[in-house]
């Protein structure tokens, strides 16, 4: 129901917080690329297209780059993630105002246009293509069926320390174990910390059930760096910590 009224909301429509309408005692605008940053989406990094604001946030963005957003239960605004209400999605109408108003020079052949033509303009400016066609091509992760090198830890699949079963992720070791070894007492090394760069592969824990179910709930995957030492990490996560509160 959400996405409809917002498909219709786009016919008659024609990140960033919604721009301010310039004022008499307001300082002077923008000019070239700053004035394009300003009014781009910051989804797709182009000039707003049919600008929508969600709110409470304001957050302003093109009204296709917003779509998906609709289409789960409970929105996130994609700049933020605040949550809204897909309902109370608007025409960012003073927006698109001033894309009609402002004007801003192509980055290609520098020729000035309206910043709401400003995307037509550029796919047919020759300069800009050929600036394009010199920017380094993505190119896609190839699948390989070569095995991985020895000296890589696996740090996707783990062998049961105590039975050896091979092929168990993170959350499927700790089923495996729970269902199979709940009352083996051995001490054993942890296979998912082992693999870590600051592992030890020789400390054995006293309660390796326990340890699994309280350290390894969820996946490092997530959540790890493996690049960087544990105290880097730790500094690392506690200034993401603090940066969201």
């Amino acid at each position: 129901m959400a996405a409809a009224m917002f498909r219709s909301l786009l016919v008659s429509a024609g990140g960033s917080r919604e721009a301010p309408s310039p004022s008499p005692s307001a300082p002077p605008q923008p000019e070239g690329a700053a004035l394009e940053a300003q009014f781009s989406c910051p989804i797709c990094l182009e000039v707003f297209q049919r600008p929508v604001r969600v709110a409470p946030c304001r957050h302003t963005f093109c009204g296709e780059c917003l779509q998906p957003c609709l289409q789960v239960p409970s929105p996130l605004c994609p700049l933020c993630r605040m949550p809204f209400d897909p309902k109370k999605v608007e025409k960012a109408s003073s927006v698109d105002k001033q894309l009609s108003s402002y004007k801003a020079p192509c980055r290609g052949c520098t020729k000035k246009v309206t910043l709401a033509k400003m995307r037509s303009h550029v796919t047919s400016c020759a300069k800009v293509q050929e600036q394009m066609a010199n920017c380094p091509k993505f190119v896609p992760v190839v699948p390989t069926s070569q095995p991985i090198p020895s000296n890589i830890p696996n740090r996707s699949t783990f062998v049961c320390p105590y039975c050896g079963a091979r092929n168990l992720d993170q959350q499927e070791l700790v089923k495996h174990c729970m269902e199979n070894h709940r009352n083996d007492a051995n001490k054993v090394v942890c296979p998912v910390c082992s693999a870590m760069p600051w592992g030890d592969p020789s400390y054995k824990s006293a309660n390796f059930l326990q340890h699994l179910l309280h350290r390894h709930k969820f996946s490092y995957d997530t959540f790890v760096d493996y690049s960087i030492d544990e105290e880097a990490a730790l500094q690392a996560a506690l200034a993401l910590s603090l940066s969201e509160n």
